[in-house]
Order: structure tokens, then C-alpha cells, then sequence
């Protein structure tokens, strides 16, 4: 063998050995961070949470961090609203529903079992420049009545109030809000705009200073595009919600079936929220623990009856809706202790019957889950528009009026624009029909608002 193989060959035996440890590192390397990867999979079996965005944001987010960290298990989120996630546990398709209101002593809800699990506040929000800096209850409860129609009326611009509600009859938010007004979650209201869920109308409300509608304090948490308007003097803070100051606190719930497979999963889960690493993740999202607000429960029927009493309102013995699959529609938002309520639902209800097959979605922009109702006299299964009256007498209000009316009087307020949006036609239509040559209106004139 010559002398320049034989070096050859030490060469490469050298190489050899110095790579060979390298190898074997990197290996063990990769080892160790695969096993290492196993561990911090969840040992648990995978819950599925479907429910309001509210609740979503106040208590399952951080909630589901602290429950995984624990190696309990994979909490899987599907935020959408209350109705959907209520079906869902009832169906089989969820373990879990997050819910902002109670049962509604429906068929379905008695076969479910509703735990409260945190307190929040209900929070009227409009945007962030809006100068209203107070509402009294009365005032929201006339807000949603459609007696008080323009910001001037309370202390702010000259401008019309555009009410925002979402569209399903069983969403927690606006029910809770309803029965604390009106004494009953199914109440009709006055919002010509309705969204899918809370998280679409704070974003709508964000880019319309006349907005305003219902979300929670949690939910807002951190959104510097919406504000919310003190009630009676007193801003919505969790200090506020926790001594019972702030008049609309609610319980947030979770929503199990009794009958599923995964029930005791899901019991365990609902049983860590009164754990100390759970609160923690509540109070990170503005949440008042349930324990720690338990004198909020012995002073809820006091709360209730209060409220009640300052609007003029009482609760009714009417059976909530269920949830989902109830509407509105078929209501008349008309005050509930009217002499005309029977003979104007039976007119509603033969009018809608006739319009059945006309009706369609009016103005709906994206995709299902961003669906934007402009009237909902062309939506089916969404709360009841009401037409603005003289302010003085809600009795007279109709479910609809680009339905029951055709003509509209101008009261102060108004603009054009505004009359165009709350009867669904288009402002070129009523400059035609009204012989109009520009914007200019009169307080008392008559307009046409309907090519019927």
C-alpha cells in the first residue's frame, strides 16, 4: 500500500470517528424534543365548547388555557352565539354551551342543565366618539321601546339613534337584557339593525357614531372603538358589578347534557371554574368569579323588581322562547298591557301569512356568519322592527312600518337618509315618489314610503 493511500485512509477513519458522536447528538436531540412534544400533549379526552361570543371571551379562553395546562384535557372553542351552542349540547354535536341568560323553560332546555359559573354586566355601547356620557334606565328602557329616538333627547347630537340587536329571539345578551327591562326576554323591540352575533354588532357600532346597542363588559374588554354609557350614574366596572351598584349585572352560564357520553368530562370541566387557577384567568377578562359575587343572588329579585318599577314595566307570566328556532316575526311590538295588542297581532299575523312567499333577506353583505339585516320585515326568524311614532303614545307603534304603512310623518330628527334605512327603500325611491328635488325635509311633512 502506498504512502498516500495509507494517509488516505487515517483521514477518513479520523473523520469517521469525529462525525459519528455528531450524529449521535443530533439523534438524541430529536428524541428528546419528540418525547419532549408527547408530554405537553393534553392527557384528557377533547371537549367541544360552543356558545355566545360573550362568554367565549370572558370565561372559556383563558379558562381552557388553565384547564389544559392542568393536563386535563383539549378544550375545542366554536364562538358563534347562544342559540346555536344551546342546540348543539342538546344534540350531541357539543359538550359544552356558553350561555349570558338562563333556561328558558323550553322543552329543549329542561333536558339540559345550566350552571352559573361568573358574573358579568350587560353594557350599552355606542361608539367611542359619541359625547352621551349617561343613561338612566328609564331612558334605555324608552331607547329600545321606540319612545326616544334621537341622541338630543339625551343629552347628545341632533341626530337619529340607530339601535343594534342581534338577530336571534334566544341570544343570551339581548334576552337578559329584555327580561331586566321589560320583565320578559321575548320582548320586541325597537332595532332596524340586527347582526349574528355580539361580536358583529360592536363591530358595526364602531364605525357608526348614532350607534348604539347591548354587549358585556367582558366582551369589550380592551376595544377602544366602542365605549360604554354609564347607567343611573354608574360606569360598568367589575368593583361596581361585584357590590350590585351597577343595576345590569348578569350570571354567565355553562350549558351541559346530563344524557351525553362525555357528560362527566364536561361536569369536570364546569366544577374547575370554582378552582383558584380559574378564577385567575376570569378576572384577567374583567369577570367576577361566581363565589365571589354571592350577594349578588340574595339581592337579584330586589334588583329585578327595582328596575321594573323605575321603567314602568312588569314582569310578564308570558313563557320565554325557545331557543333556537323561535322568532319575533310573528309578534306585534306593541305595549304589552294594550288594550289594541290581540286585534293588532291578529292583523300582523294575517298580513305576514299573505307576504309569506315575498319575503327574502334584505341587504345582506358577506358571508352567513357576517350577515347584516337592514329591515327585518324581509328576514325571517330576527326580532320585530318597529316604526318611530310620535314618541308619546307606543301603542301605536307597528311591528313594521314599511309593512303596515305607506306613508311616514317627519318628526325632528329625521333625515332623509335615515327614513330610507328604517323603511328599507332607497333614498332615489323617495325623492321619486315624494317629488323631491333634493334633501331638504320639514318637521310634520308626509311622506310616501312605499310604492304600494
Amino acid at each position: 500500500m502506498s504512502v498516500r493511500l495509507t494517509r488516505l485512509l487515517c483521514v477518513a477513519l479520523i473523520g469517521a470517528c469525529l462525525v459519528t458522536p455528531a450524529l449521535a447528538k443530533t439523534h438524541t436531540t430529536k428524541h428528546h424534543a419528540k418525547s419532549a412534544a408527547k408530554s405537553n400533549v393534553p392527557k384528557g379526552p377533547t371537549l367541544i365548547w360552543r356558545g355566545d361570543v360573550a362568554t367565549a371571551n370572558g370565561v372559556v379562553n383563558e379558562v381552557a388555557n388553565a384547564w389544559e395546562k392542568t393536563g386535563h384535557g383539549h378544550i375545542e372553542l366554536q364562538p358563534f352565539n347562544t342559540a346555536s351552542g344551546i342546540d348543539a349540547v342538546a344534540n350531541g354535536s357539543a359538550d359544552l354551551a356558553g350561555s349570558a341568560r338562563p333556561a328558558d323553560n323550553s322543552a329543549q332546555n329542561a333536558q339540559l342543565t345550566f350552571t352559573p359559573v361568573a358574573w358579568d354586566g350587560l353594557v350599552i355601547i355606542t361608539q367611542a366618539s359619541n359625547p352621551v356620557s349617561n343613561l338612566t334606565l328609564k331612558q334605555v328602557h324608552d331607547i329600545y321601546y321606540g319612545k326616544i329616538h334621537n341622541w338630543s333627547e339625551v343629552g347628545g347630537n341632533n341626530a337619529p339613534i340607530d339601535v343594534y340587536a342581534v338577530a336571534s329571539p334566544g341570544d343570551g345578551v339581548e334576552y337578559s337584557l329584555r327580561t331586566l327591562l321589560f320583565g320578559r326576554g321575548n320582548q320586541p323591540v325597537a332595532a332596524p339593525r340586527l347582526y349574528v352575533n355580539t361580536r358583529k354588532l360592536e363591530e358595526g357600532i364602531a364605525l357608526n357614531p348614532n350607534g348604539l346597542g347591548v354587549a358585556t363588559l367582558a366582551g369589550i374588554s380592551g376595544n377602544s372603538k366602542v365605549k360604554a354609557i354609564p347607567v343611573n350614574g354608574k360606569p360598568a366596572t367589575v368593583a361596581n358589578i361585584a357590590d350590585g351598584s351597577y343595576p345590569l349585572f348578569i350570571p354567565l352560564y355553562l350549558v351541559t347534557n346530563p344524557s351525553s357520553p362525555k357528560a362527566a368530562e364536561a361536569q369536570a370541566f364546569v366544577d374547575f371554574l370554582s378552582t383558584e387557577p380559574a378564577k385567575a384567568a376570569l378576572r384577567m377578562h374583567a369577570v367576577l368569579p361566581y363565589q365571589d359575587g354571592s350577594a349578588l343572588t340574595s339581592m337579584d329579585g330586589a334588583r329585578r323588581s327595582r328596575i321594573l318599577a323605575e321603567v314602568g314595566a312588569h314582569a310578564s307570566k308570558i313563557t320565554p322562547v325557545s331557543a333556537p328556532g323561535a322568532t319575533y316575526a310573528s309578534r306585534v311590538a306593541v305595549a304589552p298591557t294594550s288594550a289594541d295588542t290581540q286585534a293588532a297581532k291578529v292583523a300582523l299575523e294575517n298580513r305576514r301569512a299573505a307576504d309569506a312567499d315575498t319575503a327574502r333577506l334584505n341587504r345582506v353583505a358577506g358571508s352567513v356568519s357576517d350577515v347584516t339585516v337592514s329591515s327585518v320585515g324581509h328576514a325571517n326568524g330576527s326580532a320585530t322592527t318597529v316604526g318611530q311614532s310620535n314618541g308619546k303614545d307606543f301603542g301605536k307603534v307597528t311591528a313594521d312600518a314599511s309593512q303596515t304603512s305607506t306613508t311616514y310623518k317627519v318628526i325632528k330628527g329625521d333625515t332623509l337618509s335615515s327614513i330610507a334605512k328604517r323603511h328599507a327603500v332607497e333614498v332615489a325611491k323617495l325623492r321619486e315618489w315624494n317629488h323631491l328635488k333634493g334633501d331638504q325635509l320639514k318637521l310634520g311633512q308626509v311622506l310616501r314610503v312605499s310604492n304600494r
